[in-house]
């Protein structure tokens, strides 16, 4: 514990320097301070020191007149009018390195898992622009995610970028840590952002495990903490990602979950005034979700392949977070509560994923097979209720017919325990058995 104390003591006085710009309190309503006597902007760091010596990190996110307004990381008890702020002369970012591996780091990459400081002195600005559209590497090559629902029906690629969409309590979560386990990826980069602290430390002992830890960072920000923190928590995890990638990598980037982040924004945007538009979400939040998903995906070395979760709430795919995710990634992976109640996992409705970049990377055996397989159970579902009451007669359609024969496979196949890996050219002969 007082190791996490220093560490982060040390991590938030990096780079200072004597000429400190100090100003001072003067307004503090809900979330946002407002200070006077500062020179800077948007975007950068300042620390808020309190009556008794310690401080508070907070981030310039807009201005008022001649005031500037501050939204903090933790909590604001102990700041009363007149409390003085100092500003931070370099951009914020984080510490990188192949020492951060099996490493769990708060939103600001300090780390939290009781095993001193990091040991590395190479740093990686937060803020970056994505890769320049004209350079980066198309994406050609097939990520291995070892489910069989995945890599038969929605192929992800190396640098492609897919949300995977559900409502609460159906499985994401233990879907990503399959994923970080099984995947073919060098590096997998987690973060868990606006889950309960208990998600957090199950999801790291039970679901990820030692195995997946070793080759893992996790970034970690829970919901009870600011919602500047958990903004960062995303943009740090997202730079972490971009260090790797650009050391020739190929990382598993997984963030859980993008509606969390997306809500911290509005909360954000909410309290500097900004107006809200559907479901309260305000335009900054709009404008965050492309600057951070198109950091993902190739660089002129090295991959990311991005995988976001979207909470749905009440199960629907057209809410405004949902649909603007779709439209900015290349692809998406439906997990459906029915399946799941069935004790159907992986949950992964196949009829309603799709992968856009499937048809550029995979055989034209592998098209056909998929496309036969999905009529199957594209004709079973249309005609569930009729075949469930005993209504349908055998040699009606003889589509039908066979899609009631291979039903039963079909499921089969798609069911796959958390623990079993499916090779790629092994799960492509048993699609050929079922086509």
């Amino acid at each position: 514990m007082i190791d996490q104390k220093i560490s982060h003591l040390l991590n938030s006085i990096d780079g200072y320097d004597s000429q400190q710009i100090l100003g001072k309190v003067s307004k503090l309503i809900g979330l946002v301070i407002e200070a006077t006597g500062l020179s800077c902007s948007m975007g950068e760091m300042c620390q808020i020191i309190k009556s008794d010596g310690s401080f508070v990190d907070a981030e310039v996110v807009g201005f008022k007149e001649d005031n500037v307004l501050l939204m903090p990381f933790q909590e604001t008890v102990g700041i009363a009018p007149g409390s003085r702020v100092r500003l931070h002369p370099k951009p914020f970012s984080v510490k990188v390195g192949p020492q951060i591996l099996g490493r769990i780091l708060d939103g600001m990459g300090n780390p939290i898992d009781g095993f001193g400081s990091l040991n590395t002195k190479i740093k990686q600005p937060v803020y970056n622009k994505p890769p320049d559209p004209l350079n980066r590497q198309s994406v050609d090559k097939i990520m291995e995610t070892g489910i069989r629902s995945i890599d038969g029906f929605t192929t992800i690629g190396k640098g492609q970028r897919m949300g995977i969409f559900a409502g609460s309590g159906v499985g994401k979560s233990v879907l990503l840590s399959i994923l970080a386990k099984q995947s073919k990826a060098d590096v997998n980069v987690i973060a868990l952002i606006g889950e309960r602290g208990r998600e957090v430390k199950e999801f790291i002992d039970k679901n990820l495990g030692e195995e997946g830890l070793k080759k893992s960072v996790i970034i970690v920000s829970t919901s009870d903490q600011a919602p500047m923190l958990r903004l960062k928590a995303a943009l740090t995890a997202t730079a972490i990602s971009e260090y790797f990638r650009d050391q020739g990598k190929d990382v598993m980037f997984m963030m859980d979950s993008l509606t969390r982040v997306a809500m911290a924004q509005r909360e954000i945007g909410l309290a500097v005034g900004e107006p809200p538009t559907t479901k309260g979400y305000t335009p900054s939040v709009f404008s965050l979700l492309p600057k951070i998903i198109e950091r993902a995906g190739n660089g002129t070395v090295g991959s990311i392949t991005g995988l976001y979760t979207i909470l749905i709430e009440g199960d629907d795919l057209d809410d405004p977070i949902g649909d603007t995710s779709r439209s900015l990634l290349d692809g998406h992976i439906v997990l459906s509560r029915k399946l799941a109640s069935m004790g159907h996992y992986p949950p992964v409705d196949v009829l309603n994923s799709i992968s856009r970049l499937a048809n550029d990377i995979i055989s034209d055996g592998h098209k056909d097979q998929k496309k036969k397989i999905l009529s199957l159970l594209s004709a079973y579902k249309e005609n569930e209720d009729l075949i469930s009451v005993g209504a349908y007669e055998e040699g009606s359609n003889t589509l039908i017919d066979e899609a009631i024969k291979a039903k039963e496979s079909i499921s089969n196949f798609l069911i796959q325990d958390m623990n079993d890996s499916t090779d790629f050219h092994y799960m492509q002969n048993e699609m050929n058995k079922l086509a």
